[in-house]
């Protein structure tokens, strides 16, 4: 799957604040995002975040 920094990726799960969107800061082996409601950080592996994500919103989709 191709993500790249400034795609929004929307979660099966909700994080415990009650948001499910995240924005891409950082890629590589671990992909890190910050949490769109409370603006939590969190990085994980790309094994783990392919296996998470509902839906991908891509960066240049977004303006």
């Amino acid at each position: 799957m191709d993500i790249n920094i400034g795609d929004v990726i929307i979660t099966k799960k909700p994080h415990p604040c009650g948001g499910n969107s995240w924005v891409v800061t950082r890629t590589g082996a671990d992909i890190k995002m910050q949490c769109r409601t409370c603006s939590h950080v969190v990085m994980i592996d790309r094994s783990q975040c392919e296996k998470r994500i509902k839906k991908l919103i891509k960066a240049q989709d977004q303006q």
